[in-house]
């Protein structure tokens, strides 16, 4: 049995409409649709008033992140007439605004960046390249992430795979080994990154819609018109001593971003009979204190909270939803160091509801 075998397979019925367009998708996954009549309060009321993007703060956004970020790549090829480690220095903040590139990417995804659908398109498309994404195709699968975050029958599609207990015991020594090896902070973090961010991206999903197919070989085709033009102004090994280790620390932290949003013990997962959205987005997903400059450059989405419960909120207005709203500050609280040791949670245990090591799964 693969690991696919042993996650369930994700079944869209009924979700057509959310994957269609992010205007439509919003509507489709909102607390109140998919929590059902008994949903205590209207959460989109409660929320719509941080969910209007400002054009001059989203222009400051971009200011502050794409801007810092071609500049450092330029500084960075400078610097290397002068010596390799001196451009080295320059990796660390270019690899932050990077990330900080990837969230206004992200928030255009979810249509929360601009006003106009068009400019968040247009904007999203663009900065995929500067990202390694086909901005179509992430949106996509993101979407889908987010309509079936801790949805232990729905697993799959744009989340970290994750075994329950039970699944893990039922594998064969070799898919053990396998999960164990995937799991493992120096695979997950030292080459993930590059196998889902790098590899993945780079084709065509089996049975993607023409749109996706355009955006996937549209950002190919981009990349590799960039990739060339940058090798023939400065040479190809120029090229990689700029670009290589920017991506490699870029890639790293971004996957523990994204794993930590989600994987840390008392996180959430239900059968799709007794899930519901506003609990996934309240109690599985994790509100990661950080510092004030390591919350700059990653776009304010420590607050995962709140954009699971409103995606339509711009990453500059989610630190406002949280403060201004009671319940939100009640979520699960991680700290930097609490989320570095998430990392050791391998596998879920439904009868403790809570991620357990592989050592406590074995106990």
């Amino acid at each position: 049995m693969s690991l696919e075998q042993a996650q369930p397979s994700l079944d869209l019925s009924g979700t057509t409409g959310f994957l269609d367009t992010h205007r439509e998708e919003t509507e489709m996954v909102s607390p109140d649709a998919l929590a059902g009549s008994d949903s205590p309060r209207s959460w989109r009321g409660v929320l719509d008033a941080y969910a209007e993007p400002r054009l001059g703060r989203s222009l400051l956004d971009l200011g502050t992140s794409v801007v810092p970020y071609l500049a450092l790549l330029v500084a960075m090829t400078f610097a290397l007439r002068v010596s390799v480690w001196l451009s080295f220095v320059l990796v660390v903040p270019a690899a932050a605004f990077l990330i900080r590139t990837f969230i206004v990417f992200h928030d255009c995804t979810h249509g929360s960046f601009m006003r106009s659908r068009r400019a968040n398109d247009t904007l999203g498309a663009v900065l995929g390249v500067l990202v390694w994404l086909p901005y179509r195709g992430w949106q996509h699968e993101h979407a889908v992430h987010h309509a079936t975050a801790g949805d232990l029958d729905r697993r799959g599609v744009g989340d970290i795979a994750t075994l329950t207990v039970a699944e893990y015991q039922a594998l064969s020594p070799r898919r053990k080994v396998s999960y164990r090896l995937f799991r493992n902070p120096l695979v997950m973090f030292g080459v993930g990154w590059f196998l889902v961010l790098m590899l993945k991206p780079r084709f065509v999903p089996r049975g993607a819609r023409p749109r996706i197919r355009r955006s996937v070989l549209g950002t190919d085709l981009a990349l590799a018109l960039v990739v060339a033009a940058s090798c023939l102004a400065i040479g190809w090994r120029d090229y990689l001593l700029v670009q290589g280790p920017v991506l490699v620390v870029a890639g790293a932290v971004g996957v523990w971003l994204f794993y930590v949003q989600h994987q840390f013990e008392d996180t959430y997962w239900q059968t799709h009979a007794g899930w519901r959205y506003d609990h996934a987005a309240l109690a599985g997903s994790s509100y990661l204190k950080l510092p004030g400059v390591l919350q700059f450059f990653t776009g304010n989405i420590g607050f995962h909270h709140v954009h699971h419960l409103s995606a339509g909120i711009p990453n500059y207005n989610l630190q406002a939803a949280h403060q201004g709203t009671a319940r939100l500050q009640a979520v699960p609280q991680l700290t930097l160091q609490q989320g570095l040791r998430a990392t050791r949670l391998k596998l879920w245990d439904e009868r403790r509801g809570r991620l357990v090591t592989f050592r406590e799964a074995q106990a």
